[in-house]
């Protein structure tokens, strides 16, 4: 077995020959592979410092590893077994290209998914490697805010020391288009350096110095409170705009850039390529840029915002709630940054971005979420899951970064979903309402329906002091931080299933009498009430109850012990003493009077506890959870009262068998443990209802 996990990532990855190119970004490591089928997804999910295994489109394939994961990149890219495959994720060389791999994963892709893939994969890899500056400049921008508005440095734009500390964050943001540039025409498989250079001509004070040039005239745009110049280069008209912070042009260019680039490189001798192929594409697409390309980006850029501005001003309801109901679902497929770009253009456009706001709404509800889910993992001593959600909230709530939480969780568990969008949900209608009642005034003097703010920010808590109308923002993500946390602490992110593995392992590790093994994704459903379940309005007072001295059997068949059944988990008396069971029948009724505290909806598993305390649990069938409840009409519902001998759900048994699932049916006292004794009949035949477990109180 591989000691390093960097060298454990390369084999369940299907070894180094199987890598032919290899990136990361924040959170992520970016495989593109030979043959995607020889990846152990299994093994990568449960290796110790991974967070997530997500398959792409062909032969593509995510490792989420968190903030640690530069660290794992270099680690891997210096493995002996990765000398030559790493030479060639990194410079590209190789048997095979990047481009070429790119080609072979579209010819696997179907239709216009490998299309889209890439658009967004070039829009994504365009920022990702400038979202530590981003996320520094934020801060300082924050912290800045904060300062000035506990009077601790004054608000004084004559100050020399004020202009000083604005250029610290301000020069990320002027010279955006340059580092776009060089991302992206990286990407394009250009000389990143000609991109960026060709982007920083339209940035030179030459450039800007035409607006001021005698034969340039000037209109005023009224709707955007800015003026458009048009000056006379050798006769042509040529629209002048202030491209600082920009991001849509320097994305186009480096798209015609590409074009041109390969397209001289094919015509132009190699030996003379180094100095002819920068030559002609700084005249060819400079000139582009400046006449066409510019113009284009800014009017695309402008009208989106204008367009987003419009629905924010007479729609701010539905703008502000579906904004964060949208980010959930957009962040883990990459399709956010087009939002990130617009909220960028907004800023150099309008002077002010409204899409933060509800951005941070979502970003809120999903740290939330991951709040919760760090509470239940410390009450119930699920060691791996509280150093996995402990990491993935420091992320987030100091850094504004959502992928550890959604990879290394909420994707994982998915009931942590129905529980966040609530979240979302409740936190837009606040931030919707609120911002209407208290709308905030831009540096122009506009009203604006909504949180603004006039500096890109990861939303985190500490950027909170950059928005406008901080109350109101502070108070939208209280309530959609609050509302998922309780959500998720009160019902749960676990299935059943989860709950039960979680639970079997923390108790098998307490007692250290059985082996250590991987909890199955079929372990019993109905764990909750060992650790979560409460009394409901139908149960009766346990002082007052009958007591359960005997559980019958649920099912006609041969009796086993737990030991014969082939489940671990169950073996491991983990999840309590009881039996297995045979069936010769199709018919599973309740084995006691009681409540049905849990009710898997696949049908497979049920609890119930009994008017005294006893809890009882019955799992139809070993990994059956896979049926998806196939074959399984159930017949009763969570919280309803049962008498021993309803019915709980027919099985049919046969087509069980043949999707090559066991069909022993496993019943266990949850609770032996507060019992005196907990005794099994087996090696017998039964018909349902007969008595197959002894209780001593």
């Amino acid at each position: 077995m591989a000691d390093s996990l960097a060298s454990q990532i390369i084999t369940a990855i299907g070894g180094p020959e199987n890598v032919r190119s290899l990136t990361h970004c924040a959170t992520r490591l970016r495989f593109e592979l030979a043959d995607a089928s020889k990846v152990d997804q299994n093994a990568l999910e449960h290796m110790k410092g991974v967070l997530g295994a997500v398959p792409q489109s062909g032969d593509r394939f995510q490792v989420v590893i968190g903030g640690g994961v530069a660290t794992v990149y270099e680690n891997i890219m210096h493995l002996p077994e990765m000398a030559n495959a790493g030479a060639a994720s990194v410079s590209g060389e190789g048997q095979k290209s990047n481009a070429d791999v790119k080609a072979e994963a579209r010819s696997k892709a179907r239709g216009k998914v490998a299309w889209l893939d890439s658009f967004f994969e070039y829009l994504a890899d365009s920022f990702r490697p400038i979202l530590g500056v981003l996320l520094g400049a934020s801060i300082i921008i924050a912290l800045v805010n904060l300062l000035i508005s506990l009077n601790v440095i004054p608000n004084d734009e004559a100050s020399a020391g004020w202009v000083f500390v604005k250029a610290i964050w301000k020069g990320v943001f002027y010279f955006l288009p340059i580092m776009v540039a060089y991302n992206a025409s990286k990407k394009l498989k250009v000389d990143p350096w000609l991109g960026g250079a060709i982007m920083a001509i339209l940035m030179t004070p030459q450039f800007t110095s035409l607006i001021d040039a005698k034969t340039t005239t000037c209109v005023e745009n009224a709707a955007l409170g800015t003026k458009s110049c048009t000056a006379n280069i050798f006769g042509i008209p040529m629209a002048l705009s202030d491209y600082s912070g920009n991001v849509f042009v320097p994305l186009l260019m480096a798209a015609v850039l590409a074009l041109v680039y390969h397209g001289l490189k094919k015509i132009i001798p190699e030996s003379v390529q180094l100095v002819f192929v920068p030559f002609f594409c700084m005249i060819i697409v400079g000139a582009l840029t400046a006449f066409i390309i510019g113009p284009i980006g800014v009017w695309v850029g402008n009208g989106l915002g204008v367009g987003l501005a419009w629905m924010n001003t007479h729609a701010p309801f539905i703008f502000a709630i579906i904004i964060p109901l949208l980010y959930p679902f957009l962040v883990p497929l990459g399709l956010h940054w087009p939002l990130n770009a617009l909220m960028l253009m907004n800023i150099q456009t309008l002077g002010y971005d409204f899409i933060q706001g509800p951005m941070g709404v979502w970003n809120f509800a999903c740290f939330g979420a991951t709040a919760g889910v760090l509470f239940i993992a410390v009450r119930d001593k699920d060691k791996d899951m509280r150093q996995t959600a402990l990491g993935a909230l420091a992320a987030g709530l100091l850094g504004g970064v959502s992928e550890p939480s959604l990879y290394g969780i909420h994707l994982r568990y998915k009931l942590v979903y129905k529980r966040m969008l609530v979240g979302c949900g409740l936190g837009g209608v606040v931030i919707a309402v609120l911002g209407w009642l208290f709308p905030s005034v831009t540096a122009a003097g506009q009203t604006v329906h909504g949180v603004t703010t006039t500096a890109f920010a990861f939303t985190s808590l500490l950027t909170i002091p950059v928005f406008d109308q901080m109350w109101v923002y502070a108070v939208s993500i209280a309530v959609s931080f609050l509302t998922s946390f309780f959500l998720i602490i009160t019902f749960d992110y676990r299935t059943p299933e989860q709950k039960a593995e979680v639970l079997a392992r923390a108790a098998a590790d307490q007692k250290a009498a059985a082996p250590a093994v991987e909890a199955k994704e079929a372990a019993p459903a109905a764990t909750t009430a060992t650790a979560t379940a409460t009394a409901t309005k139908t149960e009766a007072p346990a002082a007052a109850a009958a007591a359960t001295t005997v559980v019958n059997a649920p099912v006609a068949g041969h009796v086993i012990a737990l030991d014969e059944t082939g489940d671990p988990v169950f073996a491991s008396r983990a999840l309590g003493e009881g039996v297995g069971i045979q069936p010769t029948d199709s018919e599973v009724v309740a084995p006691v009077s009681g409540v049905l505290q849990t009710v898997a909806e696949t049908g497979h598993a049920f609890g119930i506890k009994t008017d005294d305390g006893v809890e009882v649990l019955v799992h139809v069938g070993i990994d059956t959870v896979k049926m998806n409840g196939e074959g399984f009409a159930v017949k009763v519902k969570a919280d309803e009262r049962v008498n021993a001998g309803d019915p709980l759900v027919s099985v049919d048994f046969a087509k069980v068998k043949d999707a090559g699932y066991s069909t022993t049916t496993l019943m266990t006292v949850l609770n032996t443990a507060a019992l005196t004794s907990v005794t099994p009949k087996t090696g017998i035949d039964v018909k349902a209802g007969d008595e197959v477990i002894d209780i001593q109180r």
